[in-house]
């Protein structure tokens, strides 16, 4: 049976980190999950062709991603529930158009968080990006928006291997000014 469990699991040692470092967003494109390269792990070690990842440095301790698995013994179905939050610092003109643009589409997400871990989510049914402008109320509170990143995928999120990230043939990084 193909469900069948290949491996168990030691206890890990403590020497992980929380956190999101940054957020890369790619323009949905369909079928990315039937065009890339995974080796025996699910590590997705290749693309089709180049993407374009547009890179969003976080604000640190405040960004988190969760995958909340959903099973259904009676229905036989499995599904994973994305959801994630962004920060960032300060409200811009430029900002303004390009969330615009994430809110609109469904962007597949690729995040590295503080283990230099790559995972992407939306994968093959694409991020839905709801933002929220906050300016706070006193001087020291948090002036900037808040991404509000939900998502159901069939699969829990792949890692990406490193070495691929802003390679020229896998991915270009584009960032902000």
């Amino acid at each position: 049976m193909a469900c069948n469990l290949t491996a168990g699991r030691l206890e890990p040692c403590k020497d992980v980190t929380g956190g999101i470092k940054k957020v890369f967003f790619i323009n949905y494109t369909a079928g990315l999950e039937d065009t890339a390269t995974f080796d025996s792990d699910g590590q997705i070690t290749a693309f089709a062709s180049a993407l374009t990842l547009f890179e969003y440095i976080t604000i640190g301790n405040t960004d988190s991603f969760t995958e909340t698995g959903t099973t259904s013994r009676d229905n036989g179905t499995t599904f994973y529930d994305v959801s994630g939050t962004v920060n960032l610092r300060a409200q811009t003109l430029a900002d303004r158009k390009e969330l615009q643009l994430m809110g609109a589409g469904r962007p597949q997400i690729v995040t590295l968080d503080y283990n230099g871990n790559y995972k992407i989510y939306g994968l093959q049914n694409g991020c839905d990006v709801a933002v929220v402008a906050e300016s706070g109320a006193a001087m020291g509170d948090f002036f900037g928006y808040t991404l509000n990143i939900t998502a159901q995928e069939p699969e829990l999120a792949n890692f990406v291997d490193a070495t691929i990230i802003d390679d020229t043939t896998n991915t270009s990084v584009t960032s902000g000014t």
